[in-house]
């Protein structure tokens, strides 16, 4: 049997970061924002905020484990397109652009901030570059002066900072006033800021979101995160969100790590196994791992975030608890992404989705939500981590 760590660096050299370099767009910059199901590229696609600011995470911190400077210049060229997508009038990002540069879409949401202070961190650490900490504490600046009020973070709003729906983090029917994906990854941005320049604001702000993840998103009765809230954290649907359980429980953990915190490690991370342990009960089968349940109806469509979420959840569940359920889920996980979810055409990556018999979904496999940035993650954490399990 070969070794977990042999095969998922194979798949991150030989498919995942060559799929993506060959996205690069020398004339307009960035990376093509749409690759349809039947692998036709679209140019003229929006470039997506989010997907650019995942781009460049990902290609820094492949350079930062890889150490291969051809990477460091797709970070490079990611950085620009992110420069190109900053208000400089207003401040903040704006959700999208038009391939000619012109602002596509204007909204300035909190979510979106978040992974842009995410990606310029793990830049600043790839590189050094100082004006991208810079840019990276000005949007922490915009995020605290114009993303939050008395009782948590906002979600939405225009380009000119006046609140506005939040359609665009809100699903199955809701429109949610806050929510727990929005405080997930500004708990995540923020995490990777303070890695960057250990500044003390930050890290009391990561006090402060661990503090609201234990009190409102928490539900210690049905051993889930809420996801949909009004302006109060009442929960407005009966939803369990597998996916970010299973996510939360290890990047809230990666946080813990970094604020090296004994105390506050005793208090938060049994929170977080509880959420490992309940989705390896209700999620986890030999043949992937579901999504979501949604008032009572299981989506078992195997999503490709969700798996890679999943192997990596369960591999750090195994670290900290030992409990060999957790390396055979691991082990299970890449065996189904490797046989079932990546798709075997010539220049593909992974399908956004398959249903347990292997059929895929026909959705694109890049868009302004299809990224890098979970499986790349999974592939530099299992190469970070080395555990030793056969698949």
């Amino acid at each position: 049997m070969a070794q977990l760590v042999t095969q998922v660096r194979e798949e991150l050299t030989d498919r995942i970061i060559p799929f993506w370099r060959g996205l690069r767009d020398d004339v307009n910059g960035g990376y093509i924002g749409q690759v349809d199901f039947d692998l036709t590229r679209r140019p003229e696609a929006e470039r997506g905020c989010i997907l650019n600011s995942r781009i460049l995470w990902f290609f820094s911190e492949a350079y930062r484990a890889l150490g291969d400077a051809a990477l460091l210049d797709e970070a490079r060229h990611a950085y620009e397109m992110l420069k190109r997508m900053t208000d400089t009038e207003n401040g903040g990002v704006y959700w999208a652009l038009k391939p000619d540069g012109s602002v596509a879409d204007g909204t300035k949401h909190t979510y979106n901030q978040a992974f842009a202070i995410y990606a310029l961190s793990a830049y600043y650490r790839a590189c050094g570059d100082g004006e991208a900490l810079q840019r990276a504490n000005d949007l922490f600046d915009v995020v605290e002066t114009r993303c939050r009020d008395a009782g948590g973070y906002l979600e939405a709003f225009t380009a000119d900072w006046r609140p506005a729906g939040n359609d665009k983090l809100s699903e199955n029917g809701v429109e949610a006033g806050r929510t727990m994906n929005t405080l997930l990854h500004v708990l995540e941005g923020y995490t990777g800021l303070y890695e960057a320049c250990g500044d003390a604001r930050v890290r009391e702000r990561l006090y402060y979101i661990l503090d609201v993840l234990e009190k409102h998103i928490w539900n210690p009765e049905k051993r889930r995160q809420e996801v949909f809230f009004d302006m109060d954290y009442r929960s407005l649907i009966d939803l369990y969100s597998y996916g970010h359980d299973i996510e939360t429980s290890w990047l809230a953990d990666h946080t813990l790590n970094v604020l090296n915190d004994a105390a506050l490690t005793a208090r938060i991370r049994p929170m977080l196994l509880a959420m490992a342990d309940h989705t390896w009960h209700d999620a986890f089968s030999e043949r992937g791992f579901a999504n979501e349940c949604d008032r009572g109806v299981v989506d078992v469509k195997r999503v490709w975030w969700v798996q890679a979420e999943a192997l990596l959840g369960f591999l750090n569940a195994w670290e900290r608890t030992g409990e060999v359920r957790y390396r055979d889920a691991v082990a299970a996980q890449w065996r189904f992404i490797r046989d079932v979810l990546r798709d075997p055409r010539e220049g593909s990556e992974w399908y956004w989705y398959v249903l347990p018999d292997g059929t895929p979904g026909n959705e694109p496999i890049v868009e302004p939500w299809k990224c890098p940035y979970h499986n790349g993650r999974m592939a530099l954490e299992v190469l970070r981590r080395a555990p030793e399990i056969e698949v």
